[in-house]
């Protein structure tokens, strides 16, 4: 065997084994999932209050122009009798925003509603700080949280609150539903992927009796937990899944609602979704970072501790990702026959990652747009696609995954709401400060995936790659174009072109 070909090889076979790993465990969710009942509706509270507790509703916000009101309205609208109902809006705009929320929050408490409107000027700890300051001018022995984007129905206290007559029960998730689902491809594919993880995911570990994360809005928190977990910290950006398995290393128990759903808005820009991308991956990987000892260390049975594993570190198919694509173009150059490796052993390597990862991930998707009894030929086409931008974020994230054994500190950033703001809005990610222009780095990716799908003709050996090759050239153009073009700012110079400012009027 060649010398450069072995650690190829052996590199090669580590990431099969990654993708197959976490492929194996989305078969585990499906499984769970529909041997619990799948299409069957929720568990039934334990009982029902006589007297309704008192619920206090966070909002937590920042810099939203556009749909503060909106959810203000909307919390205070909840069916819920009024002396045991108040609203808490956690304000820490600093863009004139904040006196749209303050006039709302002033009209309806005129209305008669308790609605209490706090604002910071010093943003310590974010949204995790928010919360926490909130708590402490909170009275409810509930605490409902709904970021700003998302419209809590009316009925959702009614569907919620009875669940925690078990003492036992430190939080109840909602599901989430997508205001803008159909909108473009690009919102289709969000909602598909949201709904494998909260149609499958969630409630398979729920009903499984497993530990599951709050997602950070549509859920309603037993105060006593909150306190008894130690409250929110924020040395990780998803502060949502830290407090949460801090709450179940304690033992208190969470249940999932599939029939209970919330709308929200899905981002519907590039730019908008890496935002919520970085973030979400970031944040997983420090809570790894932070928990995972602690777990291994608990009394929790081994099951419930790998599938701790697998949900904490979750982003690492992206780095495998990624760094399968810089290995193809070695592979080539190498090429099979200098590994010493016959075909039929490499086809059977690929037919397992095929297998074990990709139809994985089928399933996965397409068992939650079954279960919501939604049509599937629409999903099957949408797969390439939705497996294609998984492949263009595959740099952002391992960017995440690194910043985060790093130990590099990044600020909370909000993910963009485009409800009635222009195409101009600042995209955080895009306009950071980079050693590179943004996106230049999945671009060239894609060029390496085309020169690579031009090679196949030279080694018909591996033509069996060629549909996955053309997939992540695909997804890395995918990303990539769209940030190169957002940070030369064209769109906007094309779009003064065509649509030039009219001139002033002459003055009279």
């Amino acid at each position: 065997m060649d010398t450069l070909a072995l650690p190829l090889l052996v590199y090669y076979i580590a990431i099969v084994a990654v993708f197959c790993i976490y492929g194996l465990h989305r078969y585990w969710l499906v499984w769970t999932f529909v041997r619990s009942g799948a299409r069957g509706g929720d568990e039934e509270p334990a009982g029902r209050f006589d007297d309704l507790p008192v619920v206090t509703v966070q909002l937590p916000m920042f810099n939203e122009l556009h749909v503060a009101e909106r959810v203000i309205t909307a919390a205070c609208s909840i069916d819920y009798p009024r002396d045991r109902l108040q609203v808490q809006v956690l304000d820490d705009s600093n863009d004139g925003s904040e006196e749209i929320a303050r006039r709302c929050c002033e009209r309806l408490a005129r209305a008669g509603h308790d609605v209490e409107y706090l604002h910071r000027t010093d943003r310590t700890g974010y949204k995790a700080g928010a919360l926490a300051e909130g708590l402490t001018s909170a009275r409810g022995d509930l605490i409902a949280m709904f970021d700003a984007d998302f419209i809590p129905p009316p009925e959702i206290l009614q569907q919620t609150v009875h669940h925690f007559t078990d003492d036992s029960i430190g939080l109840v998730q909602a599901r989430w539903e997508h205001l803008n689902r159909n909108d473009s491809l690009l919102t289709r594919i969000q909602a598909l992927c949201l709904d494998g993880h909260f149609v499958i995911e969630q409630a398979a570990r729920s009903r499984a009796g497993r530990w599951f994360n709050f997602n950070g809005t549509a859920g309603i928190w037993r105060r006593r937990c909150i306190d008894d977990a130690g409250g929110w910290q924020h040395d990780t950006l998803t502060e949502d899944t830290d407090l949460s398995y801090r709450a179940q290393l304690r033992g208190w128990r969470f249940r999932f609602l599939s029939d209970v759903t919330c709308p929200a808005e899905l981002p519907p820009t590039i730019g908008a979704f890496m935002t919520q991308q970085h973030r979400w991956n970031k944040g997983l990987a420090q809570n790894a970072l932070k928990l995972m000892p602690t777990i291994a260390r608990s009394r929790c049975g081994w099951k419930t501790k790998l599938d701790a594993w697998f949900h904490l570190t979750s982003p690492l198919p992206y780095a495998a990702m990624l760094l399968l694509t810089v290995l193809v173009a070695p592979a080539f150059l190498i090429g099979l026959p200098r590994t010493g490796i016959s075909p039929a052993f490499a086809l059977g390597l690929g037919v397992g990652c095929l297998g074990l990862g990709t139809l994985a991930a089928c399933t996965f998707y397409l068992a939650s747009q079954w279960a919501q009894r939604l049509p599937l030929a629409p999903a099957i086409l949408r797969l390439p696609a939705l497996m294609a931008l998984g492949v263009g974020v595959s740099v952002l994230n391992t960017r995440a995954i690194c910043e985060a054994l790093g130990g590099r500190v990044s600020p909370f950033v909000r993910t963009p709401k485009f409800a009635g703001e222009t195409e101009s809005a600042p995209d955080p990610i895009v306009a950071r400060r980079r050693l590179l222009p943004p996106g230049i780095v999945e671009f060239t990716l894609g060029l390496v995936m085309v020169a690579c799908a031009a090679l196949t003709v030279s080694q018909p050996f591996t033509l069996v790659g060629l549909p996955f090759i053309v997939l992540f050239g695909s997804g890395y153009f995918a990303v990539g174009i769209p940030q190169i073009l957002r940070w030369s700012g064209l769109p906007q110079r094309v779009a003064g072109v065509l649509r030039p400012v009219p001139a002033p009027p002459p003055p009279t």
